[in-house]
């Protein structure tokens, strides 16, 4: 949620938000102006709440002949401030909704636009390997995890329905070790890890902003009024939920291991071969509260870590800058590492990690103390490994053979094995 007393000292900053995620910018000014009913309706509450008190205080000194009128007027008053309340809250609660469907402000210097509008800020990694030049053409990640009998999806279907897989063998070891891998170095780096529930309630979902446009997305258990979480950042931001907390000694820092559930609504006939996009994925997520005026350096350090851990897999890859249209509602800034298919000759979404700034810790209630008083703290998130990133590993690292190089970084969690032969 948005800060409405920033909002009404200057509310251009959000009008521009709005109109570079190509979202309505008219909210803005419905917004005030509910806010300033909002605000009228509480004074005149307030005001006839002290006068009611004040009138009640004669009462027990009034003459027997003045009190049956001083009762009758009493009781009037009474169901005047009664009105009044009421309509305070009902003001507030259309203020409140109205509120909620405002996305976060993004940072100066977002690019504008839509999903295109990327700006690509570095090339990272190695080189992108020539194939024709070693005299084979690469086999897609699906042709390569069957030829390791690593990746099962029809019988994934047969059980569970289209983008449903299974694991098998060294695949699922090469999953496990990266994920472990993962959460070895966000620990070395203070993270604490922690394992997360993957079904959370209506009010830790919304409050996090995944219950906006996307919603459509998210599994729902409509019996137990719960969702099904797509990331791990989900139970993170919910954790210290109307908390206060300490970030006097610097950000307060949790990496998150989960099964993640996305629907992939809308996506039909995007990546449906393979394991790129799917219903169900592992997750290794990094998260942090931290200072409002933290949170920029704090994105930094998220970002790097990411480059650290994509460099231990060793995969050519490219880092952007998402443009404002793609952010998502709670992200004032969100920074993409995408890495090279060589099959399909393009960049796949490896890793992301997103600046909130005060956004879901003001929707979650979550402050911290300051000089200056009670503040509002910051959140963000980055993915730090993922499934999907077998897909890159494996197109990256396959031998003429159909082998498998198993990447430096990973082969202490593999029993030293560097090599991923195909089955005969």
């Amino acid at each position: 949620m948005i800060d409405l007393r920033s909002l009404r000292e200057n509310p251009e900053p959000a009008r521009a938000s709005q109109r570079a995620r190509n979202e309505n910018p008219e909210l803005i000014d419905q917004i005030l102006k509910l806010d300033e009913e909002r605000r009228g309706a509480l004074s005149d509450f307030e005001r006839k709440r002290a006068e009611q008190k004040a009138f009640s205080k004669n009462i027990s000194t009034a003459s027997a002949e003045e009190r049956p009128a001083m009762l009758e007027k009493a009781k009037v008053m009474a169901q005047g401030v009664k009105d009044a309340q009421a309509l305070a809250d009902a003001k507030d609660q259309e203020a409140q909704e109205v509120a909620m469907q405002i996305s976060n402000l993004i940072i100066p210097g977002v690019p504008e636009g839509g999903e295109e509008d990327y700006v690509v800020l570095s090339h990272e990694g190695p080189e992108i390997r020539d194939f024709e030049a070693e005299g084979f053409e690469p086999k897609d990640h699906l042709d390569l995890g069957l030829g390791l009998d690593g990746i099962d999806t029809e019988r994934g279907a047969k059980i569970s329905g289209a983008r449903f897989y299974f694991l098998k063998g060294a695949i699922a070891r090469l999953e496990l070790a990266m994920l472990t891998a993962a959460w070895d170095l966000a620990e070395e780096h203070g993270f604490t890890p922690m394992t997360t529930p993957t079904l959370v309630s209506p009010a830790t979902m919304s409050g996090t902003g995944f219950l906006g446009a996307h919603s459509d997305e998210i599994y729902y258990l409509p019996a137990d009024d719960l969702y099904l979480v797509g990331t791990s950042e989900v139970a993170l931001a919910g954790y210290h939920t109307d908390e206060i907390i300490d970030v006097s000694n610097g950000p307060i820092r949790y990496s998150g291991w989960s099964a993640c559930y996305r629907r992939e609504a809308g996506s039909y006939g995007k990546d449906t071969r393979g394991i790129i996009r799917v219903h169900q994925f592992n997750k290794v997520e990094m998260f942090a509260y931290c200072e409002a005026s933290q949170a920029e350096a704090e994105h930094e350090r998220l970002l790097a870590l990411e480059k650290e851990m994509l460099a231990k897999v060793e995969i050519p890859y490219r880092v952007i800058d998402v443009a404002a249209g793609d952010l998502g509602s709670s992200a004032a800034r969100k920074f993409d590492c995408e890495a090279w298919l060589p099959t399909q000759k393009r960049y796949m979404e490896v890793t992301s990690t997103s600046n909130c700034t005060t956004f879901q810790a003001r929707r979650l209630g979550i402050r911290h103390r300051s000089e200056d008083g009670m503040q509002v703290a910051a959140t963000l998130n980055g993915t730090l490994a993922t499934t999907r990133w077998l897909v890159a590993i494996l197109e990256n690292h396959q031998q003429a053979d159909g082998s498998i190089r198993v990447p430096k970084g990973l082969q202490p969690y593999m029993g030293g094995r560097t090599v991923l032969e195909p089955r005969k």
